[in-house]
Protein backbone atom coordinates (compact mmCIF):
# COMPACT_ATOMS: atom_id res chain seq x y z
CA UNK A 1 0.00 0.00 0.00
CA UNK A 2 1.51 2.98 -1.23
CA UNK A 3 1.23 6.63 0.32
CA UNK A 4 -1.45 7.56 -2.04
CA UNK A 5 -3.85 5.24 -1.03
CA UNK A 6 -2.89 5.75 2.73
CA UNK A 7 -3.79 9.71 2.51
CA UNK A 8 -7.24 8.94 0.31
CA UNK A 9 -8.45 5.94 3.14
CA UNK A 10 -7.74 8.94 5.81
CA UNK A 11 -9.90 11.38 3.48
CA UNK A 12 -12.52 8.97 2.66
CA UNK A 13 -12.92 8.18 6.76
CA UNK A 14 -13.05 11.66 7.87
CA UNK A 15 -15.77 12.25 4.82
CA UNK A 16 -17.84 9.32 6.44
CA UNK A 17 -17.61 10.66 10.08
CA UNK A 18 -18.55 14.16 9.11
CA UNK A 19 -21.64 12.23 7.54
CA UNK A 20 -22.33 10.42 10.56
CA UNK A 21 -22.23 13.23 13.03
CA UNK A 22 -25.25 15.53 10.33
CA UNK A 23 -27.10 12.17 11.29
CA UNK A 24 -26.41 12.62 15.38
CA UNK A 25 -29.68 13.93 17.68
CA UNK A 26 -28.40 15.68 20.45
CA UNK A 27 -30.95 15.66 23.52
CA UNK A 28 -32.79 18.87 24.84
CA UNK A 29 -32.57 20.66 27.95
CA UNK A 30 -35.12 19.28 29.36
CA UNK A 31 -33.84 15.87 28.27
CA UNK A 32 -30.43 16.24 29.48
CA UNK A 33 -31.67 17.73 33.43
CA UNK A 34 -33.99 14.51 33.46
CA UNK A 35 -30.83 11.99 32.72
CA UNK A 36 -28.40 14.27 35.42
CA UNK A 37 -31.42 13.84 37.77
CA UNK A 38 -31.50 10.79 37.67
CA UNK A 39 -27.51 9.77 37.71
CA UNK A 40 -27.61 12.47 40.87
CA UNK A 41 -30.39 10.09 42.90
CA UNK A 42 -28.82 6.66 41.98
CA UNK A 43 -25.14 8.31 43.38
CA UNK A 44 -26.72 9.44 46.54
CA UNK A 45 -28.72 6.14 46.93
CA UNK A 46 -25.32 4.14 46.33
CA UNK A 47 -23.34 5.90 48.47
CA UNK A 48 -26.00 6.07 51.45
CA UNK A 49 -26.06 2.42 50.72
CA UNK A 50 -22.58 1.76 51.10
CA UNK A 51 -22.03 3.41 53.32
CA UNK A 52 -24.61 1.55 55.91
CA UNK A 53 -22.52 -1.77 54.33
CA UNK A 54 -19.23 0.19 55.57
CA UNK A 55 -20.47 0.90 59.15
CA UNK A 56 -22.21 -2.39 59.18
CA UNK A 57 -19.02 -4.33 58.19
CA UNK A 58 -17.12 -1.93 60.82
CA UNK A 59 -19.13 -3.08 63.65
CA UNK A 60 -18.93 -7.02 62.63
CA UNK A 61 -15.16 -6.40 62.65
CA UNK A 62 -14.56 -4.68 65.98
CA UNK A 63 -16.78 -7.19 67.66
CA UNK A 64 -14.83 -10.20 66.18
CA UNK A 65 -11.68 -8.45 67.15
CA UNK A 66 -13.04 -7.28 70.96
CA UNK A 67 -13.59 -10.22 71.80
Amino acid sequence: MNVKEQVDKVKEYFKEVYVETKRVTFPSRKETMKGTYVVLITVVIAAAFLGMVDVGLAKIISVLFRG
